[in-house]
């Protein structure tokens, strides 16, 4: 019996393959553009464009930039990317998540450690990172929730938790057209590479 193809043909010519993904197929035009058209929230969200995963990713990396002005610039870098395996497989809200089961979390997992290793991570994060990376995560997620996903404050607060009110200060929600979004997803990983690349 023919397998289904599991492999996904991107815009700069990789092929990058789900279900045994390697670093040298990974190339950040490709996922700045694919997480540029993703949308948060399924798309139910007010404005005239989505809120895309690239919008989130760069606001998720300035809390927890904000968070931990000590992080060296590897963190900041994995901060913008934790979201990056949904350029090939979307983003799934939770409720799909939870209904999904285990197999989506896999998949997630594999396309990170070869994300991250393409540029200079390690496969996976430590424990405490990934918490504090998590912790930002969630402050996009109330902002979100509140200023764009029609949430009252407190039902944000049952389901991403209450946050005091200096973390979200000077923080908005912004809807810019794709391709702006992916011109400052790619610069700002630039940045943090050039970072790197001195540390």
């Amino acid at each position: 019996m023919k397998q289904p193809r599991a492999w996904q043909r991107m815009l700069s010519g990789r092929r990058l393959d789900l279900l045994d993904p390697t670093p040298v197929d990974i190339e950040i035009e490709d996922i700045a553009h694919g997480l540029a058209f993703v949308a948060r929230w399924n798309g139910q969200t007010q404005g005239d464009f989505p809120y895309s995963v690239a919008e989130h990713s760069l606001l998720v990396e300035e809390i927890f930039s904000r968070a931990n002005p000590d992080a060296p610039a590897k963190w900041r870098l994995a901060a913008l990317l934790h979201d990056a395996p949904e350029y090939v497989i979307g983003d799934m809200i939770s409720p799909v998540k939870a209904s999904v089961g285990p197999a989506y979390g896999e998949l997630d997992a594999r396309l990170s450690a070869a994300i991250h290793i393409r540029f200079g991570l390690p496969a996976v994060l430590p424990v405490k990172i990934k918490k504090a990376i998590k912790a930002a995560d969630k402050i996009s997620a109330w902002l979100e929730a509140v200023q764009i996903a029609g949430f009252t404050p407190a039902e944000a607060n049952r389901f991403f938790g209450k946050l005091a009110q200096e973390k979200t200060s000077g923080l908005e929600i912004r809807l810019r057209p794709p391709l702006e979004v992916r011109a400052d997803y790619t610069a700002r990983h630039a940045a943090l590479m050039a970072a790197l690349d001195h540390r």
